[in-house]
């Protein structure tokens, strides 16, 4: 015993105590009204309602309309359009690799950091969370995923299987990470990305049984009642329950081991909720540059630096939360780039008089909106009184037209000078990168040929079909980094009448050639777990094979996938390459 107080006065000298934790958490198509600290009485939130009692909660925060540009904004606090994420697929997801990221400036500070769940802002390494300053990451990295119950994910790179519910699941995880990063007595930072009520509805049993017969109250309807999906409607309910028990168990952890006082937690969305149901009044839903679609809740706790209760009533957004965690942490946030965000440090702390006004700009698919303190510009024009008038129903642009030219002006700039940024993509998918010895080739990121199709529009979670033809084939615009020999794995699904042909990959003149010898017939999966009719693919559990070693050389180029022989009435199904440098 007589050691235990030296080493404690040295972690006091040190200021080893002096950084505190930091636990993020971000969840997807959750929308504002979706919390019970908001007054919505259809579900319970007793957890994240905690947060807002033991910490502060901001009135008007915003965010993106969408999952990848939100999340692009946290990562790097700038616009999501400056650090060239324009989409949700096809590659338009990934942030610029000049881009600086949250996760790599507290890893410098010698934090330890970790991501569990949807990250959607690039698969392939270097815009993998391993290439962009996480040590570890558990999930997925696809915009949204066909399956939440014993799903296919991975664990740094290499696919795994998941256990249960996913969402229990990323949490079990950060709760592990936690309590390894505090043995080893260095600080966290844990981002805790949840990928739901994104759809497929799917919950535990020990949530649904509460809601799916439960009769919504009169009030806590959405201001278009026809449009409501009651069953869709009463699985997002018990998911955002699901998500409040998830974040009930972090905190509990915290509390078990000792870290509550020394961490900072932090709980936002990434978009307005993803249906229409009780969200305030508000205009617009998931998509729309409207209030609806942009207002998120944030709560931020800490108990050693915010005083319990703390309501914050300017505008923020995403953008600030970069600059506001660092500064909380005091490491320093200068990055090669000017940052879009502003630390909100002076603002939990009641020092928001010298707080200069400011105007946010929302953006998506060609509508711009902007919005200050009072008002909100629609991307039409059109100006909205948000004190007495929240629900956008009357314009006032005759009314305040020096605020109309004002916010005109900026939604201009914004056009102008922001917007260009994008330029073209010409940004290839990466294979082989120095930095990995693995890479993950999905169908999401291929493009069919001939009369191959997707298993359904939304191409995330997606896998190829109807491969019926010889001249049909698919490609990926790639770029290898490191020239070697790389093992290929090919992920697929053929039924034993079908059995025989001959698959062949290529790149730049090299080949690889093999037959699907072996059956592989596996049932759709997802249709018994989901609550309400979904709108994404089914999945199936596709077999990994071996095709062999191919030799690839560094350079862009396309790499192709065809079947040379096709014995039955298709090729195959195909999901993944999983390519590793030997």
């Amino acid at each position: 015993m007589r050691f235990l107080l030296p080493v404690f006065l040295f972690l006091v000298s040190s200021g080893l105590r002096a950084q505190p934790n930091i636990v993020v958490f971000l969840t997807d198509d959750q929308g504002w009204g979706d919390l019970s600290m908001n007054g919505n009485t259809n579900l319970s939130t007793p957890n994240l309602d905690s947060l807002a009692r033991d910490g502060a909660s901001f009135e008007r925060f915003f965010v993106c309309p969408v999952c990848s540009p939100t999340r692009a904004e946290f990562l790097t606090g700038r616009h999501h359009v400056r650090s060239g994420v324009y989409s949700t697929s096809a590659g338009g997801e990934r942030m610029d690799l000049d881009e600086a990221t949250i996760a790599d400036l507290f890893r410098k500070a010698g934090y330890a950091t970790g991501a569990f769940g949807k990250w959607h802002n690039g698969m392939q390494y270097p815009y993998h969370p391993l290439g962009r300053g996480f040590d570890y990451f558990y999930g997925f990295c696809s915009g949204h995923w066909g399956h939440y119950f014993d799903p296919l994910l991975e664990r740094n790179g290499k696919p795994v299987r998941g256990k249960g519910f996913c969402v229990d699941d990323f949490t079990t995880d950060a709760i592990g990470f936690m309590e390894r990063s505090v043995k080893q007595m260095k600080p966290f930072f844990a981002y805790v990305p949840y990928n739901t009520p994104h759809s497929p509805m799917q919950v535990p049993d020990r949530w649904w049984n509460k809601f799916k017969d439960k009769k919504l109250e009169g009030l806590m309807r959405n201001r278009k009642p026809e449009k409501e999906q009651r069953l869709h409607l009463l699985a997002a309910l018990a998911m955002c329950e699901n998500i409040d028990w998830n974040v009930g168990r972090v905190l509990a952890k915290l509390d078990d081991l000792r870290v509550t006082d020394d961490t900072i937690v932090v709980f936002f969305h990434d978009n307005g909720p993803n249906g229409h149901r009780w969200n305030g009044d508000m205009e617009g839903r998931k998509g729309s540059t409207e209030e609806g679609g942009t207002r998120s809740p944030l709560l931020v706790r800490w108990p050693k630096g915010i005083r319990a209760g703390t309501k914050v009533m300017k505008i923020s957004s995403a953008l600030d939360l970069l600059p506001t965690l660092a500064d909380l942490a005091g490491i320093p946030s200068e990055v090669s780039k000017p940052l879009d965000g502003r630390s909100l440090k002076p603002l939990l702390a009641g020092k928001d008089a010298d707080w200069k006004p400011r105007t946010l700009i929302s953006h998506w698919k060609g509508r711009t909106g902007a919005r200050n303190q009072g008002f909100r510009l629609d991307f039409r024009g059109r100006l909205f009184d948000m004190a007495k008038d929240p629900g956008q129903r009357v314009d006032v642009t005759a009314d305040f037209p020096e605020v109309s030219r004002k916010l005109k002006k900026a939604v201009a700039t914004f056009n102008e000078k922001v917007l260009p940024e994008l330029g073209k993509d010409e940004r290839p998918f990466v294979i082989g990168h120095p930095g990995v010895r693995w890479t993950q080739v999905p169908a999401r990121d291929g493009i069919p040929h001939g009369g191959i199709k997707r298993s359904n529009k939304f191409p995330n979670c997606s896998y190829f079909t109807n491969w019926t033809k010889k001249e049909d084939y698919l490609t990926w615009d790639v770029e290898v980094g490191k020239t070697g020999t790389y093992e290929v794995e090919l992920w697929y699904a053929c039924p034993r009448k079908d059995v025989g042909s001959e698959i062949v990959l290529s790149f730049r003149g090299k080949e690889l050639r093999v037959k699907l010898a072996e059956p592989h017939d596996p049932p759709l999966r997802g249709m018994k777990e989901d609550r309400s009719p979904r709108v994404e693919s089914y999945v199936r559990d596709f077999k990994p094979m071996k095709m062999g070693a191919i030799k690839l050389s560094a350079g862009k180029g396309e790499l192709k996938l065809q079947a040379t022989e096709i014995p039955g009435e298709q090729a195959m199904e195909f999901r993944l390459l999983m390519l590793r440098r030997i």
